[in-house]
């Protein structure tokens, strides 16, 4: 499911709601979560799953078309861990 679908479901479901409405809402909750992250904060959604940052090391790796080493910057990246909830409803089916 895309960002478009998920608010036009969400105005399928609520059409005392405008669909514009329903979009600065899900743009806001998007906003607020990635300014979490980026301040190092974590994100939890009880019963679906938490959203973290975690630190990746520089390195040297290699290019996998020459062989070539090169460095790779340290870095920090997006970790989301499932909810049990969510978990079991993925697992019942």
């Amino acid at each position: 499911m895309i960002k478009s679908e998920l608010i036009q479901k969400l105005a399928d479901a609520n059409p005392h709601l405008y669909q514009r409405d329903i979009d600065r809402i899900i743009n806001k909750i998007f906003d607020e979560i990635t300014d979490a992250l980026s301040r190092g904060d974590r994100v939890e959604l009880r019963g679906f799953g938490a959203f973290s940052i975690k630190h990746r090391n520089a390195r040297t790796g290699r290019n996998p078309r020459t062989g070539e080493v090169v460095n790779v910057d340290e870095k920090f990246v997006p970790f989301f861990k499932t909810g049990k909830e969510l978990r079991d409803r993925l697992n019942k089916a």
